[in-house]
């Protein structure tokens, strides 16, 4: 498994903030290692209804799951976590 690209992971969010949680399902499930990825991976489940394995994924990415969650909220947190990753 390799790491997303910056594109693919802004076309997961993309997907995510449009609801389309299954099509970035596809994309963030190449990524089981980078903590965006399983951040991501994690918004995915929230948006699915499967809290048991968002919280998995927000373990991997080292992030606090604290319910209730808003997945627009932490939609735009990872993009603004992704744009300070990919300045530096």
């Amino acid at each position: 498994m390799t790491r997303l690209t910056d594109s693919q992971l802004r076309q997961a969010l993309d997907h995510l903030a449009r609801g389309a949680w299954q099509d970035a399902h596809l994309i963030v499930q190449q990524d089981e290692r980078w903590q965006l990825s399983c951040w991501a991976h994690g918004i995915v489940h929230v948006l699915e209804g499967d809290l048991g394995n968002a919280r998995y994924w927000y373990t991997r990415a080292q992030r606090p799951f604290v319910e209730p969650i808003d997945a627009q909220t932490e939609i735009a947190a990872l993009r603004a976590a992704a744009g300070r990753e990919v300045a530096q």
